[in-house]
């Protein structure tokens, strides 16, 4: 939901901030008083394309700034703000942050949708269908989906394996034998995980064994032998404590000194230790010495690491025994596939039940709303085609389209076909009042709805608009005077006529409100006119 947009130097706005309600608000005005320049704000929020001729004329760039508050989101909300420069350079931030374009498209871009004429065109393609009947059929269609998609990766894997088997066991010739020996190459070293590096450890350890040996011993005989270090240090520490007696201060050094002769000995005792641990083998020596030699042979060849080595060896594994199973590793591998495609085939018809149950229902709903807009006896329905195995993809089996039949006797034809763009304008309305809150959308931004409408079409829309806010925050541009009247928070758009031409966006309440909605319906303010507003929006008037 936009809590809050502030737009500066966009066409003919130089500065203006709107709050829009979280239900229905309206944007009203003369013909060229600038609400596109707002609507172009809201899509560049969005994560749509910039324009840099959308930069008011004489200013360095556009800024536009948005506080969005998103279903499950972050309560205090998300802060994003966009900069085009006049050059066309363009910046992105988002809760202070940078970010990117692909960022607020996918972020706050896909809780609103962009219901102008023009935006109709993803109505218009098929793909889009069957994601719709999906939204609004809910657990009816999402279980058996998920199944589906599930069978249909299972599937996939199988169909993989079965091809990569099939490749091995038709390995023959040069390209068994090459198999064969580096299988064995590796088989005779049959190097392990960790044993090199176990190796490096160990190695200089053994090789300088002796002189190892050598250092520590005399180290244990400079610190514990008669008159070493320990010796001396022992016989310091009981001077001072004698010398504390008279002296307090000498205590701390006698401490310092107690201490660093329990460290000595901790030292001492570590040393003989690890003497003793030392033990010079040459036999055990050169095993190791031509053991490392090895494994550091076999990773030149097959490596770098000895996870390649072991893959390597694996593969060529699987080569030879291929060849030499008699066709086993093969059967097994179709016998799993064959399995997965009767699973998938389950799957697919369960989910092509499934719509085919909510189609009918989803498809009256439609209508309903449909007719609610004076659409007549127009209808949407639900046409669904099986499509040939190679051509199921993650949405299903079949091809879904919506088909729209003008009137009643008249033949359903796919929606793209034979649809006008206001016809196509009130099914979009229709299908996001019947999706209701399962439309991903949180916010809807109308323009050009009532293109073409008046009369009882325009109270019927009004009446949509209304009920869609229910479910949505709606944004509506709109000429009509019964749809002004029934929104929850009204903006007037009005353009100065000095010298050099403004824009500036205000809300409207009251005695202002009322002397709008009465230009917009008779293009003048008069006494009747003015009774006909109040009329309107006080509800008295159908």
């Amino acid at each position: 939901m936009i809590d809050e947009l502030t737009v500066r130097n966009v066409a003919l706005i130089k500065e203006a901030t709107i709050a829009p309600s979280s239900r229905l608000t309206v944007l009203t005005g003369e013909t060229g008083a600038g609400k596109s320049a707002l609507l172009s704000s809201i899509k560049l929020l969005v994560g749509e394309r910039a324009d840099a001729g959308a930069v008011r004329e004489g200013a360095d760039a556009l800024e536009v700034e948005g506080r969005f508050y998103l279903r499950g989101g972050d309560p205090d909300g998300v802060v994003v703000a966009r900069r085009v420069s006049a050059d066309g350079r363009g910046r992105v931030r988002i809760d202070g942050r940078m970010g990117s374009v692909r960022e607020l498209a996918s972020g706050v871009g896909a809780t609103v949708d962009l219901c102008g004429q023009h935006e109709h065109q993803r109505l218009l393609q098929v793909r889009t269908h069957v994601d719709m009947l999906d939204a609004w059929a809910g657990d009816a269609v999402a279980e058996p989906l998920a199944a589906y998609k599930e069978a249909l990766e299972v599937s996939t894997a199988a169909a993989s394996e079965l091809r990569r088997v099939r490749e091995l066991s038709r390995a023959n010739g040069a390209a068994l034998e090459e198999a064969q020996f580096v299988l064995a190459r590796i088989e005779e070293v049959e190097p392990r995980e960790g044993e090199l590096e176990e190796l490096k450890a160990a190695l200089p350890r053994a090789e300088h064994a002796e002189a190892l040996l050598q250092a520590t011993m005399a180290a244990c005989g400079a610190l514990s032998a008669d008159g070493g270090a320990l010796d001396a240090v022992r016989a310091a520490a009981s001077e001072m404590r004698g010398a504390a007696r008279y002296d307090k201060e000498l205590a701390t050094h006698a401490d310092v000194l107690k201490s660093a002769l329990l460290d000595l000995e901790d030292v001492a005792s570590e040393l003989r230790d690890y003497a003793d641990g030392l033990d010079f083998d040459p036999a055990e020596l050169e095993r190791m010495q031509e053991r490392y030699s090895a494994i550091q042979g076999i990773l030149r060849v097959y490596g770098p690491t000895v996870a390649d080595v072991i893959s390597r060896r694996d593969a060529a594994r699987e080569v030879v025994e291929a060849a030499s199973d008699g066709g086993l590793a093969v059967r097994r591998a179709k016998k799993a596939y064959l399995v997965a495609e009767k699973r998938l085939a389950a799957a697919a018809d369960a989910l092509d039940t499934a719509r085919a149950e909510a189609a009918p229902r989803f498809s009256t709903e439609v209508s309903a709303q449909m007719a609610r807009l004076q659409m007549g006896t127009a209808t949407l329905g639900v046409a669904s085609e099986r499509l040939p195995r190679d051509k199921w993809g993650a949405q299903g089996p079949s091809r879904v389209e919506f088909e729209y039949r003008p009137g009643a006797g008249l033949s359903a034809r796919p929606l793209k076909k034979i649809a006008s763009g206001g016809e196509i304008s009130r099914v979009m309305l229709a299908l996001k009042v019947v999706l209701g809150g399962a439309d991903s959308a949180e916010t809807l931004v109308f323009d050009e709805v009532d293109a073409g409408v008046g009369g009882a079409t325009a109270v019927a829309l009004a009446a949509v608009l209304s009920d869609l806010a229910n479910t949505h925050q709606v944004i509506v541009v709109t000429h009509l005077a019964q749809v002004a009247s029934v929104a929850d928070e009204h903006y007037l758009v009005s353009k100065t006529t000095s010298d050099v031409p403004e824009t500036t966006i205000e809300p409207i309440d009251g005695d202002a409100r009322v002397r709008e909605v009465a230009r917009m319906l008779g293009g003048s303010v008069t006494d009747a006119s003015l009774a006909h507003a109040r009329e309107l929006l006080s509800g008295t008037k159908e």
